[in-house]
């Protein structure tokens, strides 16, 4: 491993994810300029533009992370390098996902109990009247385009770098398309003269949200108090770690094996037991899959304590 905190293997796709993380951003933006542009007085739009909003965090932290990876070199008061940052730039991005999540279903909530009705009024172009739900449902269209098609690019690479902040990321856009098909319902229901349609879809559209930012809490706060390594989807125990365990309990059966997650790495901890004669580097113990065993950054052995020891 170089003096960074990134596996020389995962340098490449780390760029990779990198500039398709920039194009979000840009593509982000232009998506937020547009739902502001056309956002009246609809709960829906209103909770949709600040989702949207909300979808510049994941990458911004990821962009951040990365860099410090990258270009931090180990220290005498970082002896780890940044290994963490991933971890702490998830946890950050949960922590956003969650609390806006909450407060936007309050919001729609409310609105459903004052029976508050919005209304979508009309705008003159080129000199003709144009109802502004038209507008509404056009710029939710194009919501649905650009999240599509990243978040389908965000996902491998994700998986290759084992990375939960790019992963949520990607699963936050490839689940737009329910923001957008919640948020057409709520104009189109408007239009309808349904009060109640704008703010049902607002409260969908922010259960969603307050869904990704729960899983993700609790996914991240999982490793940063040094907690059993978790899938990237999931709160399950990752199957990397799961055979990692098996591995080493199999070779040092009377021993403890204790793992834990550093960012995207392994360490793995095995209390009562000596270690072997020959030095192994710890990509021996990984089970299978060499193209994945920069997973497995540590193995330290921590032999018995002796009776005259004890006292």
């Amino acid at each position: 491993m170089s003096q960074t905190s990134l596996p020389q293997e995962l340098c490449e796709p780390m760029a990779r994810a990198i500039r398709l993380e920039y194009w979000n951003i840009f593509w982000t933006l232009t998506i937020i300029v547009t739902m502001g542009l056309v956002l009246g007085q609809s709960e829906t739009m209103k909770t949709a533009w600040i989702e949207d909003t909300l979808g510049l965090v994941p990458p911004i932290m990821f962009l951040i992370a990365a860099r410090m990876e990258r270009h931090s070199h180990r220290s005498r008061r970082f002896p780890f390098g940044f290994e963490r940052v991933n971890g702490l730039g998830f946890f950050v991005a949960a922590v956003a996902l969650t609390a806006v999540g909450a407060l936007l279903l309050y919001n729609a909530l409310m609105a459903l109990g004052t029976q508050e009705h919005a209304t979508v009024g009309s705008i003159v172009i080129l000199g003709h009247d144009m109802w502004l739900g038209w507008l509404m449902l056009a710029a939710q269209i194009y919501s649905l385009i650009p999240p599509l098609f990243i978040g389908r690019k965000e996902l491998p690479l994700a998986k290759q770098l084992n990375d939960k902040l790019l992963h949520t990321d990607a699963l936050m856009n490839k689940a737009n398309w329910l923001t957008g098909a919640a948020g057409l319902a709520g104009i189109i229901g408007l239009g309808l003269g349904w009060w109640w349609a704008d703010s049902l879809a607002a409260a969908i559209i922010s259960v969603d949200v307050l869904n990704d930012g729960i899983k993700a809490l609790r996914s991240s706060t999982a490793e940063l108090v040094d907690g059993a390594p978790r899938a990237l989807s999931s709160t399950d125990l990752s199957q990397d770690a799961q055979k990692v365990r098996d591995r080493l309990q199999a070779e040092f059966p009377d021993a403890t094996v204790r793992l834990r997650e550093t960012g995207r790495l392994i360490r793995a901890e095995v209390h009562d037991a000596h270690p072997p004669l020959e030095c192994r580097h710890p990509r021996h113990y990984w089970p299978d899959e060499e193209e994945r065993n920069w997973r497995l950054a540590q193995v330290s052995f921590i032999p018995p304590i002796k009776a005259d020891e004890k006292s």
